[in-house]
């Protein structure tokens, strides 16, 4: 099992980035570079400025995409756009999300990800693709937000894909890696602060409030 499970970390990379690798990070990899398969020139549009979104943004500007990130938090948009996003849109005060990305982009994203997992996000991004775009839900649906209703005449008549991707296999963690050796990605840009264990016990159940800006790595014990 070690020999297929084990993943070797690069030199290169310290030990409090690797600890932000996964999930967020190499799920999001994953979404994107094998399961969207971004292209060089397309918008994407990203839904929640977490760690998920976050590093969706990186990632798909590291693989040639034009990014636009949509939150409801300022702070959250502004380190978007430390990470590369090229648009950013506070869904508070946008009278039409999907409207605006279609403005943004000349007729829609050519790939929308929710990466918050709500019956909102997932709707407003399967409704502001292209033709033939595609919409990854990497966000998880709990609750009351598990069955939201999908306008699939839109996805019928614009032929649009929904993908749902959801971590990444241990043999695929080279590709990820040599992005970062190589300097395309800098995941270590996602940590918003170190915190201790004894910590943790207050950050962990504040979780699902979104407080946070970036990704907080335990790193002391």
């Amino acid at each position: 099992m070690a020999d297929r499970n084990l993943v070797a970390l690069p030199e290169v990379v310290a030990f409090t980035t690797a600890a932000g690798l996964g999930c967020r990070f190499a799920t999001s990899f994953r979404a994107l570079a094998f399961q969207a398969r971004i292209e060089p020139g397309q918008w994407v549009a990203v839904y929640g400025c977490g760690g998920v979104g976050l590093s969706a943004i990186m990632i798909a500007e590291a693989l040639g995409a034009n990014t636009i990130a949509i939150d409801i938090a300022d702070d959250k948009l502004e380190l978007a756009r430390e990470l590369g996003a090229a648009r950013t849109i506070n869904a508070k005060f946008a009278d039409d999300v999907p409207s605006a990305i279609a403005d943004l982009t000349g007729g829609g994203a050519h790939v929308s990800i929710d990466a918050l997992g709500s019956v909102v996000t997932c709707r407003n991004s399967i409704r502001c693709l292209t033709k033939r775009g595609k919409h990854l839900q990497i966000g998880l649906m709990a609750g009351d937000q598990a069955l939201p209703a999908i306008p699939m005449g839109r996805v019928v008549l614009k032929e649009l894909e929904l993908i749902g991707s959801y971590g990444l296999q241990p043999h695929r963690y080279g590709d990820m890696l040599a992005m970062i050796e190589a300097g395309k990605l800098k995941p270590e840009k996602l940590i918003g602060r170190t915190i201790t264990l004894e910590e943790a016990t207050i950050v962990l159940p504040k979780m699902d409030s979104f407080q946070e800006r970036g990704v907080a790595i335990i790193d002391r014990f």
